[in-house]
């Protein structure tokens, strides 16, 4: 009499585990992203100090403990998305040509990433709603002194991607400090300006930014190799 083979029950239980864990996963994701939306929107249409978190976990149908186990503060709501624009614009540096200068890779970079803004968002906000966030911090002193206390970090993180790039070593040759301050200078006051005009689209503030590196790209523009 033939033998029968019994079906493989444990990798058919992994299977399905697996597809709770990924349905598990995706339910967080999108959780997340509603908080972070809801988040946002109350922050520009009322003032980031007015609104509580009450009020966001109302207009998303959470609780409390829900929300602060995905952001620990509304600090945090805040700069989840600022934190994805400035992991697309390192990844846009390190994907610039080898050939390309010091200031040209970071021109480069930062008008690639306005140009690409949509993509880089993957749709967890809207553009809109991402650049009137921007405006937000711009206009808020306590979101502002810490938006700067974080881009300290993100130079010098810059700072020595730009030396690597360069084959040099940071500590010793100042110049990749230098040329990334005088960079993110151009990137506070476009901010700055962009933040306090009419225009809020994504292209006004490419073409300020794309202006006003016109006036640093002189100085220190070329190869240092």
């Amino acid at each position: 009499m033939e033998e029968r083979t019994a079906p493989a029950a444990p990798a058919a239980a992994a299977t399905g585990v697996t597809g709770v864990t990924g349905l598990r996963e995706r339910k967080k994701r999108r959780t997340r992203s509603a908080l972070l939306r809801a988040s946002l929107v109350l922050f520009v249409s009322q003032g980031y100090e007015r609104t509580t978190v009450d009020e966001i976990t109302a207009a998303v149908a959470v609780s409390q403990r829900t929300f602060f186990r995905y952001f620990a503060n509304k600090e945090e709501v805040v700069f989840a998305v600022q934190e994805l624009m400035e992991s697309h614009f390192v990844a846009e540096l390190h994907a610039r040509p080898p050939a390309e200068g010091p200031i040209e890779a970071l021109r480069g970079a930062v008008l690639a990433a306005w140009d690409t803004v949509d993509g880089a968002l993957g749709g967890v906000v809207p553009v809109d709603l991402y650049m009137r966030s921007y405006r937000l911090i711009e206009s808020t002193p306590a979101l502002l002194a810490v938006h700067l206390r974080r881009t300290t970090g993100l130079e010098e993180r810059i700072s020595r991607l730009i030396a690597a790039r360069e084959g040099l070593d940071v500590d010793a040759d100042p110049r990749p400090r230098v040329a990334v301050a005088a960079f993110f200078g151009v990137m506070r006051v476009t901010g700055r300006l962009w933040g306090q005009g009419d225009d809020t689209s994504v292209e006004a503030i490419r073409r300020l930014t794309d202006t006003y590196l016109d006036g640093i790209t002189p100085a220190l523009a070329g190869r240092w190799r």
